[in-house]
């Protein structure tokens, strides 16, 4: 029986690599923010946000494993890859293997959200199989969301626009200014993980005809979006004056130096490898805000 455990544990690692758990503070910032903002206004019932937790993380994880299996379906994902192999593209795992395990995710997506189905009805159902089509249809389906510059925009609507106004619903029964403020915050920061993975990816995508926003207008652009969307959160932050979260207006701007860094760094450097590493203090900087905002609520 051990050295069966010992067998499977490489078929794990490669399920867990497929799976890209470094993108998944995406999922994790906008539940800790929704439900630090309803502590102010109701008794939190912390079983509804880590249900919402498991379903963001099982759908999110779905649509990673999509997207690795029809990126290389569609020649997207080559052997010039700059960006980290996908399981599908080194033959670690069939495109069969990858999407049966992407169906299986988005099912447990669905499944975690019926708690909150029965607790928030008509809208919670609809934002979930919203939720659950769109991640199919990232990179699946006659017109794949990511192939025809849509990606950024999903990004943004469901790991922020409405990921933290769903949540704060779900908590308190209603939607606050506060909650769309926090979500649009922080729907920008997951589209610059997509972005700076845009930005990185562009001739390789060019090539497959996969029609990011980096390829429909250019390096130049891609270098314009990425500055936004890291700076813009910051600037929103001042909107919070005048609301009865001060140490919101503090504590974000630790992240200001890092969200700088980015900015910078991407414009002077040379495209290539280097963009891996601004890639991952995209998802640092995600995670960063979103930490301090939640402390500040």
């Amino acid at each position: 029986m051990y050295s069966k455990a010992i067998e499977l544990s490489p078929l794990i690692k490669i399920w867990i690599s497929a799976a890209r758990p470094r993108t998944l503070t995406t999922a994790f910032i906008p539940i800790l923010a929704a439900t630090m903002l309803a502590m102010h206004e109701t008794k939190v019932q912390w079983e509804l946000s880590l249900f919402a937790l498991l379903s963001l993380i099982c759908i999110q994880i779905g649509t990673n494993l999509v997207n690795d299996a029809l990126d290389f379906k569609k020649g997207a994902d080559t052997e010039s890859r700059i960006g980290p192999k996908r399981v599908t593209q080194g033959g670690l795992l069939s495109v069969r293997q990858v999407l049966l395990g992407g169906m299986v995710a988005l099912s447990l997506g669905l499944l975690f959200g019926i708690p909150l189905m029965l607790h928030g009805g008509v809208p919670i159902i609809l934002l979930l199989i919203a939720s659950v089509i769109c991640a199919y249809c990232y990179t699946g389906g006659p017109y794949p969301i990511a192939y025809i510059g849509l990606g950024e925009l999903f990004v943004m609507l469901f790991y922020g626009f409405a990921a933290i106004p769903a949540v704060f619903y779900l908590q308190t029964g209603f939607i606050s200014q506060s909650s769309i403020l926090a979500g649009i915050q922080t729907g920008f920061l997951s589209a610059l993980v997509l972005a700076m993975n845009n930005l990185r990816d562009r001739p390789e995508d060019a090539k497959a005809n996969k029609k990011t926003l980096a390829v429909r207008f250019g390096a130049t652009f891609a270098l314009c979006e990425v500055t936004f969307l890291a700076l813009a959160p910051f600037v929103l932050n001042l909107l919070w004056i005048g609301s009865d979260f001060t140490r919101v207006l503090i504590f974000p701007w630790l992240a200001f130096p890092l969200a700088v860094i980015i900015v910078v760094g991407v414009w002077r450097a040379t495209p290539g490898p280097i963009y891996n590493r601004y890639f991952l203090m995209s998802a640092l900087l995600n995670l960063l805000f979103g930490l301090l905002l939640s402390a500040g609520f």
